[in-house]
């Protein structure tokens, strides 16, 4: 990206900078003073743990032509203002308000010039996303794509290190630049509500709002069920900003009508249940552990498909993503063929094989609704144990331990209880508060292994031919996040080590 004149990229956002600092040129924007290069932009962004304010100087020694920072910090900024009197500094009200402007201005507005469709709700977002993305491909359009797993920009795929299921602002903004400089036409993007609540999602200029459905999770952030749907429907209250948006949400979801009176653009009504009136369908003839036979219906025609993803979830997924896909003209056969040429979904119900007598899945399901639905889906397909290794995500709503314990207890026959990412929660005592919920929810065949990796070694060394394996909670995620440190991970490959190691 060619440097671009301060003035131009903060215009937006009220500042109050000496107008001879106004002529400096930028030759990029980010929120990480690691990564600030010289002639930068840093915008100092007060975090939860963490305020940027405290690394201006580490920013300045990196090369910042500039700093963005915030009014009620003037005691952090004001110091180094003292010290580098020439360097040009920009106070606005709210620097996370200003980071998506001040990148988006940067980067030319990228937005503008894609067709961006955004996916929200609790559970099934990245999923809809991938199959989104597969529909509009199929259909001979250049898309990209930003979930919590991965990104893929000019046709060429990357794993999403950001730790955030949408990154920050200043990420997607590069990202959404990059897109329209390598062709592409289309962006897809997962939308978490964190996202919405803390303006990473600004400036996103979203057509396509697509709702995947609420549950409660993030009280601990949000405070109650109504601020986090509140944040969620952010979203599609955008679409009125856009003169072609369009929501896309289930016909049987019970906050549709929420979903459709929150915004003055058109709504497409999906469905995956039989002789349920929508505008198109995802209806499953049959079902197995590996997939379901389904028929896409559209207003423009119907086809038979396979969707190579167990349950009733997955076709609740497959219909969002058509209603999507139909929404910008994607008919019926591009529809099919995407659903027939799926890549595997990293992590989410992925078969893990390397020849065992038995079955081994890993999945994404970090909540308890989420764990349900995989156990549910997974459970009438074994004629032998049905195996869980499963933890709970630290800093995270104090719910998510009850219910997933629950979950666990319900349909498991026997559960691991490990740790998932500890943050700065005690390890130890997560899992002895998991295996405390499990036992009150009825559970009563399980294991305790605080570390992940022997956890699934036990769970695996206990596994019979015709058992089933599932490794629940962190599907693709690539780290381990403990109150000290970050471990390189991925239950796939440690999955697969263990398992030839079991052979030998």
């Amino acid at each position: 990206m060619a440097a671009r004149v301060l003035r131009d990229i903060i215009q937006s956002v009220t500042p109050r900078a000496h107008p001879e600092f106004e002529e400096v040129t930028v030759s990029a924007v980010t929120q990480d003073s690691r990564t600030v290069a010289p002639g930068a932009a840093f915008v100092a962004i007060p975090g939860f743990s963490v305020d940027g304010h405290q690394y201006l100087e580490t920013a300045v020694a990196n090369g910042a032509a500039a700093l963005v920072v915030q009014d009620d910090r003037r005691q952090l900024w004001q110091p180094v203002a003292d010290v580098h009197p020439d360097l040009a500094i920009v106070s606005v009200d709210n620097t996370r308000a200003a980071l998506p402007q001040i990148a988006a201005a940067f980067h030319d507005f990228p937005a503008r010039k894609l067709t961006v469709v955004g996916v929200t709700g609790t559970d099934g977002k990245t999923t809809t996303t991938y199959l989104i993305h597969a529909m509009l491909t199929a259909s001979g359009h250049r898309a990209g794509l930003l979930n919590g797993v991965e990104f893929h920009v000019g046709g060429e795929w990357s794993r999403n290190e950001s730790g955030e299921t949408t990154p920050e602002a200043d990420v997607i903004q590069a990202k959404l630049a990059e897109m329209v400089a390598a062709g592409d036409t289309l962006a897809v993007l997962e939308v978490s509500s964190h996202a919405l609540e803390l303006h990473r999602a600004d400036q996103l200029n979203t057509q396509v709002a697509v709702f995947t459905g609420l549950s409660d999770d993030h009280l601990d952030f949000h405070g109650s069920r109504e601020s986090y749907l509140n944040a969620k429907l952010k979203l599609f209250l955008s679409l009125d900003d856009h003169p072609d948006g369009r929501a896309v949400v289930r016909a049987e979801d019970p906050l549709r009508s929420t979903i459709e009176g929150s915004h003055r653009r058109q709504t497409v009504i999906a469905t995956a249940t039989p002789d349920t009136v929508a505008d198109v369908s995802v209806i499953a003839s049959a079902q197995d552990a590996r997939g379901s036979d389904v028929r896409v219906v559209t207003p423009a025609g119907a086809l038979g498909a396979r969707l190579p993803m167990p349950g009733e979830y997955n076709l609740g997924n497959a219909a969002l993503a058509a209603g999507a896909a139909w929404s910008l003209g994607v008919g019926p056969v591009a529809m099919q063929a995407a659903l027939s040429s799926l890549r595997p979904i990293p992590g989410r119900m992925e078969s893990i094989d390397e020849g065992q007598p038995f079955t081994v899945i890993v999945d994404a399901a970090a909540t308890g609704p989420a764990l349900d639905l995989a156990l549910q889906t997974l459970k009438p397909h074994v004629s032998g144990r049905l195996i869980l290794v499963f933890g709970v995500a630290g800093e995270r709503d104090p719910i998510r331990k009850s219910s997933m314990a629950a979950a666990a207890a319900q349909y498991a026959d026997h559960s691991v209880i490990t740790n998932e990412n500890p943050r700065s929660e005690d390890p130890i005592e997560m899992v002895d508060e998991l295996a405390s919920h499990f036992v009150e929810a009825g559970g009563d065949s399980f294991d305790q292994q605080p570390a992940r990796r022997q956890a699934i070694t036990r769970a695996l060394s206990i596994a019979g031919p015709d058992d089933l394996v599932l490794i629940a909670g962190k599907g693709a995620e690539p780290t381990l996040i403990y109150a000290d440190r970050v471990e390189s991970w991925d239950d796939r490959v440690v999955a697969r080590e263990l398992l030839n190691s079991l052979r030998r």
